[in-house]
């Protein structure tokens, strides 16, 4: 199965009243640093907080009428766009967690309606949850990155990136599992070929990154990480996402969690920004010199607001932060 730039266009036109069209503004403090405009999608002001509810929307309201309930596995914010996108069509919805997972995020799909599942301590383990819910209950199962539904939803991002700066170098892309790089690098490199599109992930459990480097989806250890969002496995099945990310993205660059905690702080204060840790790699990125030469406007993505504010705080007073066998010596934020 192939995804082209028509399926981006028919997600567009699908979702449009559902998920919004989000600003793309300049960062003066990290222009100033990359040499070039440096500019901030916010996917932080959809509905609910985050850049998922393009893919699940598009995927759901793509369903036939017969369909009795969802589905899905998540770190949270796909459960949260499936949980909203499900409740708007009247739909019975099931979110499978793994216990990684911040409360915040389960207490916030709970709120939307959902039925919050959590299942051991690895996305692979929600993931087969999901699975066995879908077999045996005949709900359909909304793939938080693995559906052309999804994908494509998610490539609406990189449309409107294209549409609103045309003239954009280069696309930073927050990198799980792949379904939002896959649609942006479409979208993008369809518009515009010479534009890069680069993948940021943590350096501790980037299953896409290994799977990629291994030529075939691979299974991670997922550790506990400032970026939860991107935690999780990629599927040894995975059909769509992997192939389109390895032949599509331009680079993959790992950041260290200390360089994400230090992003936090910067878009916070800098730009006054509240944001998850998977939000801030491409800036981690940016700040830790780990990009390739920058030669023109440049754009990553905030891909979502629904942190755990304890943590967030405790960055943002320069506190030490454990994470698992890990822990983050604090440091106070200076320029």
């Amino acid at each position: 199965m192939s995804l082209v730039l028509a399926d981006i266009l028919a997600a567009a036109r699908t979702i449009r009243g559902v998920a919004v069209r989000t600003p793309l503004v300049p960062s003066p403090h990290l222009s100033a640093l990359a040499g070039q405009d440096f500019l901030l999608k916010l996917e932080t002001t959809q509905p609910i907080g985050a850049f998922k509810l393009r893919g699940a929307a598009n995927a759901i309201l793509n369903l036939p009428a017969s369909v009795a309930g969802v589905t899905c596995c998540s770190t949270g914010n796909h459960g949260r766009g499936v949980a909203y996108a499900a409740r708007a069509r009247g739909l019975r919805a099931v979110v499978c967690m793994s216990s990684l997972v911040p409360q915040a995020k389960v207490d916030g799909i709970r709120a939307i309606g959902a039925e919050v599942r959590i299942v051991g301590r690895s996305q692979d383990e929600a993931h087969a949850e999901s699975r066995r819910i879908a077999a045996e209950d005949g709900f359909v199962e909304i793939s938080p990155f693995d559906d052309p539904h999804v994908i494509a939803g998610q490539g609406t991002i990189g449309l409107e990136l294209m549409q609103d700066r045309p003239d954009l170098d280069m696309v930073l892309v927050p990198l799980s599992g792949g379904g939002l790089a896959a649609g942006v690098a479409l979208a993008v490199k369809t518009i515009k070929p010479s534009a890069r599109v680069i993948g940021v992930s943590m350096d501790r459990g980037a299953a896409m990154d290994a799977s990629i480097r291994a030529g075939r989806p691979v299974e991670v250890e997922e550790v506990a990480s400032l970026a939860d969002s991107l935690g999780g496995g990629i599927g040894l099945d995975n059909r769509l996402s992997f192939p389109l990310c390895r032949d599509l993205l331009d680079d993959v660059v790992l950041v260290t969690e200390a360089e994400i905690y230090r992003a936090l702080q910067t878009l916070f204060y800098e730009d006054r920004m509240v944001a998850e840790g998977a939000c801030v790699v491409g800036i981690a990125a940016l700040q830790a010199g780990k990009l390739p030469a920058i030669k023109g406007p440049i754009a990553t993505i905030i891909t979502g607001r629904n942190v755990d504010m304890a943590v967030f705080h405790r960055i943002m007073g320069g506190q030490d932060v454990a994470l698992g066998d890990l822990t983050l010596e604090g440091r106070a934020y200076a320029p």
